[in-house]
């Protein structure tokens, strides 16, 4: 008897079909003896129709008031799942994030887990329930509710697997597993049968929608074995798991479009000491998540200036604008320009570590398809580089051909 831990992402549970086949396969697993634990996302869509209710009301809601409207999309989904399962004379019991035992920090719309206490899991297991959890959510020690960001059903169910030491963690999706990139752009992209954390955290971070990044990290300190595959078939997934000697043979693993960025720009700051930790402390403190910096220094007439430009989540956009514009008077700066019309283009792979030649081969290809790069990010096993959202799938195809079909 084995203990799982199955997470269903929104398109899983898009509708009452999907959830009376996500219901058969758990009740299919729980035949064989195995304890099951399934963590579910809201149902396809619906997060985004509460944000479209509560900006239709304000253009910047109360982000408390967003972490209670958000959590209810999960619990309409374990309800249902639970039901679905009765129906099949599976005993179920359906656990709100909190009910679960997921305690987490107080910063609303992104918040961290701090522990999993998960005894109520536990005891049901031990009664012969089926544990359904919402996803995304949890609660501070003071009894607020909380919500981990996008994607943070992946966290719950990872946390989950590692507080319940689950033999097994399985994240279901409606793809096969881990592509080389997103099939629906790339018809050549190639399913991976693994991946390591490391590279499957930098896909993730890097706008491949397959895993949520804080998920990945956290699998990866913990030691959480999982495998990404698909709810609408038995194919066999992707495994995610510690990097192996094999892996570093493989110089590009995957390549991914982040079409959920916008560039900030400030023109004129003052080039001098603290300026710079004054911007991205305030930044910080207002819990926007800064990305890609770049800083070209003048030195014309009067006081060195220079302009500094960075990047951010979309969502994070106008809440980085009221932040800057706060600013803009205490340091001096001349303008402020944003746009959301850049994607970052990226490729990833631990073999970049002992290879030569990569970042000449990806410049070498884009320019070869007339796409100028605004900036450039690298690490040891990625290189990214923003450009103009409208060649983004274009490059995309270009990049992809380049480095894992030739």
């Amino acid at each position: 008897m084995a203990l799982i831990v199955q997470k269903y992402g929104g398109t899983s549970v898009g509708n009452t079909d999907r959830i009376k086949n996500v219901a058969a396969r758990v009740a299919k697993y729980r035949a064989q003896g195995d304890q099951i634990v399934v963590v579910v996302s809201a149902m396809s869509g619906v997060t985004d129709g509460l944000i479209k209710l509560a900006k239709d009301i304000a253009l910047l809601p109360s982000e408390r008031e967003m972490d209670v409207l958000l959590a209810t999309g999960e619990q309409q989904t374990i309800a249902l799942t639970a039901i679905a399962l009765h129906a099949l004379n599976v005993p179920a019991v359906s656990l709100t994030g909190a009910q679960a035992g997921i305690m987490t920090d107080g910063v609303h719309t992104k918040a961290k887990i701090h522990n999993i206490t998960p005894k109520k899991v536990r005891d049901l297991l031990k009664q012969g329930n089926v544990v359904i959890v919402a996803g995304f959510q949890g609660e501070t020690p003071e009894g607020q509710i909380t919500t981990l960001g996008r994607g943070g059903s992946d966290l719950t169910a990872i946390a989950l697997a590692a507080a319940l030491k689950a033999d097994l963690c399985q994240i279901y999706t409606d793809v096969d597993g881990v592509y080389t990139a997103d099939p629906r752009i790339v018809k050549d992209a190639k399913k991976l049968e693994e991946i390591s954390y490391d590279e499957m955290l930098e896909l993730a971070s890097l706008g491949a929608k397959v895993m949520q990044g804080r998920s990945v990290e956290f699998a990866k300190k913990f030691d959480v074995v999982f495998e990404v595959r698909s709810s609408l078939n038995d194919n066999p997934g992707t495994i995610v798991k510690e990097e192996t000697k094999s892996m570093e043979d493989v110089v590009v693993r995957g390549v991914s479009l982040d079409k959920n960025q916008a560039k900030v720009t400030l023109v004129g700051v003052p080039d001098k000491p603290g300026v710079a930790a004054r911007i991205f402390k305030a930044l910080g403190d207002a819990t926007v998540n800064v990305d890609m910096i770049v800083q070209n220094i003048s030195h014309g007439s009067g006081v060195p200036a220079t302009d500094l430009s960075f990047t951010v989540d979309k969502p994070d956009l106008l809440k980085a604008q009221k932040v800057i514009d706060g600013l803009k008077k205490e340091l001096g700066f001349r303008d402020v320009i944003a746009t959301e019309k850049i994607g970052k283009l990226s490729i990833v792979g631990v073999g970049m570590r002992s290879h030569t030649g990569v970042a000449a081969k990806l410049f070498e290809t884009l320019a070869n398809e007339g796409v100028n790069i605004d900036m450039i990010s690298t690490s040891e096993i990625k290189i990214s580089v923003v450009i103009d959202l409208a060649r983004g799938e274009a490059a995309m195809k270009a990049v992809h051909a380049a480095f894992i079909e030739n």
